[in-house]
């Protein structure tokens, strides 16, 4: 086990710049493969022989492991480290997606994208806390402000990208651009702050409560995912699916209060900022990228829009994001943050208030590309 260390001090002139960057680069290119692969669907899925329902699972299956390999993070991390955790991360993340380019059918697609969302995990949250630890106490909200406008640049590139590259070379290019971002990101990371590891530690794993979540997490998916097909409840499958879900989050939760490591401490929900605060930003996240995955694909297979068209509506829901987000980093440390996200929505009403009033009508497959981008555009606020 190593010896304790002090904190370590806030980087300083270009080693600050660079290594912000090089962060911010990791976090662009996990986010980027979230949103890439929507416009890509259909052509996946027509390239593969199956249906583009089934195409979903590109996204799903990346999003499950993800969700899994997240709340391992802090027992990896005390286990091996920060930083050689960071850089591994960003190694295994860019061999997943050499061995995402070369799959040959859905089921190998899908199983590289299992591993790709497992070793992603990881990456985004000790990008914040390498970014943190490069920074002073007094500049924090300023270094997540920065750290916030590269998570909001890959929505928008994503969609962009994923069209461009679908229609005018082969969609295993959306997998292979990480190549280079991921081989860049791991060495500069490494040079900057493998002076700055963190300790580690031996600590038992909770084999039991990650085994309960892989089951319920999973069950879960796998019904929202095939309900439609199979006709919800009157499905026994889908029967089976809800009743292993339940019962599995049932018994998760039960254990987790009860064992000394949790795999996830939900004792941190007995305080309402934790728990107020985590619902909020999970419902705007899933409809966010609720919206960014169901949206390309409708108007694909319904509205004749070829891949790259509908990147192009999809593109503008980071734009005004990124413009505001380091105006509300440097305002955070001086006022409650509750007051930007109240005006957020505020705003976000008006904005769309604006394109559905003078037409006077609800979004429909009559709607224009005007009206279509313009409510992507106004989406972010």
């Amino acid at each position: 086990m190593a010896a304790p260390q002090a904190s370590p001090e806030p980087l300083t002139g270009g080693t600050l710049v660079l290594g912000t960057i090089v962060l911010s680069l990791a976090t662009f290119m996990n986010v980027l493969d979230t949103s890439i692969a929507n416009v890509s669907i259909p052509a996946i899925a027509g390239d593969l022989g199956v249906s583009p329902t089934q195409g979903t699972w590109v996204i799903t299956s990346f999003a499950v492991a993800n969700a899994i390999s997240v709340p391992l993070t802090g027992w990896l991390t005390q286990r091996f480290g920060q930083v050689r955790l960071f850089v591994t991360s960003i190694l295994l993340f860019t061999l997943a997606s050499v061995l995402c380019g070369m799959a040959s059918s859905i089921e190998m697609l899908i199983l590289f994208r299992v591993l790709q969302g497992a070793v992603a995990g990881p990456m985004i949250p000790l990008s914040q806390t390498l970014l943190l630890s490069s920074y002073s106490k007094a500049k924090a909200g300023m270094a997540l402000g920065m750290w916030g406008v590269t998570t909001l640049v890959a929505p928008v590139c994503g969609p962009l990208l994923g069209g461009w590259i679908t229609d005018n070379m082969a969609w295993p290019w959306i997998f292979y651009i990480n190549i280079p971002i991921g081989l860049l990101a791991a060495a500069i990371t490494w040079i900057i702050y493998r002076q700055r590891e963190t300790p580690t530690r031996r600590l038992p794993i909770d084999t039991i409560g990650l085994a309960l979540l892989v089951i319920w997490v999973g069950s879960m998916q796998i019904m929202l995912d095939l309900g439609k097909e199979l006709d919800w409840f009157a499905s026994s499958q889908i029967v089976m699916l809800a009743l292993v879900a339940v019962i599995g989050f049932i018994a998760f939760v039960i254990w987790e209060l009860t064992d000394e490591h949790p795999v996830v401490d939900l004792r941190l929900f007995a305080g309402r900022n934790f728990w107020v605060g985590t619902l909020a930003v999970s419902i705007g996240y899933g409809a966010f990228f609720g919206s960014i995955v169901l949206l390309p694909l409708w108007l694909q297979q319904w509205m004749g829009y070829t891949a790259t068209w509908a990147g192009m509506v999809t593109a503008p829901v980071g734009i005004l994001a990124i413009v505001a987000t380091p105006f509300v980093g440097a305002w955070m440390p001086a006022r409650s943050s509750r007051h930007p996200f109240w005006c957020s929505h505020w705003s976000c009403g008006c904005a769309r208030s604006s394109v559905r009033i003078p037409h006077r009508r609800p979004y429909s497959s009559r709607s224009s590309y005007r009206v279509w981008r313009w409510q992507r555009f106004s989406s972010p606020w």
